[in-house]
C-alpha cells in the first residue's frame, strides 16, 4: 500500500537492488541454493549472480558450503539490534501513517487490558474527531471495535464470564450494554474477521478494526480506522478501510515474531 521508490530512477543503485534481491532469494532457502538457482530465480547472468554471492561471503552477510549459498546469522544480527533499540510499537507507526495517508483517517493501534483497551500507537488523520486520544488512552473494550476484536478471542465461557465481571455503561443512546447482544456482536466478529461499531462510543463516530495475530494465531492487538458519520456509511468503512487495515495487520505481524 505505502508508496515506493522508482527502480528506474537515476538515484537508485542498480546493482544494490539485485543484491537486496539475492538476500531476499536466499531467505527463502533456508538450506541453501545453488549459483545457477540464485542466477535464474534473480534473473541474473551466472557472473553477475556470482560476484553478487561473494561479495556477501566476502561481507559475513551469506556462507558458502561447497556449491551451495545461504544466509549467515549476520542478517539476523542486525535485525534483532535495530528491534532490541526501538520498542515494538514504534515500528507500527509508519504502518498506520501509510494507513491514515491513504484513507484520510485516524489509524491506531490498541492491546487488551482489564475491562478496557490501551492505545499503544495512533496516528491522527486529517479528520479531527471530539475524542482526544494519546498514547495510553483508555477506552471500554464492550464499545469499541478494537475491544470487540480483541474480545474475539475469547471462547464462549470466557467472554460470558468477562461480561458478568465489567462495568457495562451506555456511552451514547446507540450502545449495546445486554450482556446477551454483546456477546452475540462478538460472536459475529470472530466470524466476519473485522468489527464495525457505529456511534455506540461517541455519537458521530464510526469505527473498524481488524486483528493482529501472534505467530500461534493468538489476537495480541488491534488495528482501527475511526470517521465521522457523516463523511462514510458502514458499507463505505467495509469497502474502503477494510482491504488497508487488513495489510497493516499483516505488516505489523511480521516484527512479533522478532520480540
Amino acid at each position: 500500500m505505502a508508496a515506493s521508490a522508482d527502480k528506474d530512477a537515476p538515484d537508485i543503485v542498480g546493482s544494490l537492488s539485485k543484491g537486496l534481491k539475492v538476500l531476499e532469494i536466499l531467505a527463502s532457502a533456508p538450506d541453501g541454493m545453488r549459483l545457477t538457482e540464485v542466477a535464474n530465480a534473480a534473473n541474473l547472468t551466472r557472473a553477475g549472480a556470482r560476484r553478487l554471492l561473494l561479495t556477501f561471503v566476502a561481507e559475513g552477510w551469506v556462507l558458502q558450503e561447497g556449491r551451495q549459498f545461504l544466509l549467515s546469522a549476520k542478517l539476523l544480527t542486525v535485525v534483532r539490534n535495530w528491534l532490541g533499540k526501538t520498542p515494538l510499537w514504534r515500528h507500527a507507526v509508519p504502518i498506520l501513517r501509510a494507513v491514515s495517508q491513504s484513507v484520510g483517517e485516524s489509524c491506531s493501534v490498541s492491546v487488551l487490558q482489564g475491562e478496557d483497551i490501551v492505545y499503544v500507537a495512533r496516528v491522527v488523520g486529517s479528520s479531527i474527531l471530539a475524542e482526544s486520544l494519546d498514547i495510553g488512552a483508555r477506552l471500554p473494550a464492550h464499545c469499541t471495535s478494537m475491544g470487540r476484536v480483541l474480545l474475539s478471542e475469547l471462547d464462549d465461557a470466557e467472554l460470558a464470564r468477562f461480561l458478568r465481571q465489567i462495568t457495562i455503561r451506555a456511552r451514547t443512546p446507540r450502545t449495546v450494554t445486554d450482556p446477551d447482544r454483546l456477546a452475540a456482536c462478538v460472536a459475529e466478529v470472530r466470524r466476519n474477521g473485522y468489527a464495525i461499531v457505529d456511534e455506540e462510543l461517541e455519537l458521530g463516530l464510526r469505527s473498524i478494526a481488524v486483528p493482529v495475530r501472534a505467530r500461534s494465531g493468538r489476537i495480541v492487538a488491534a488495528v482501527n480506522v475511526s470517521t465521522q458519520t457523516g463523511r462514510h456509511s458502514c458499507e463505505e468503512m467495509r469497502r474502503l478501510f477494510l482491504p488497508h487495515l487488513r495489510w497493516a495487520a499483516e505488516r505489523i505481524e511480521e516484527y512479533l515474531p522478532l520480540y
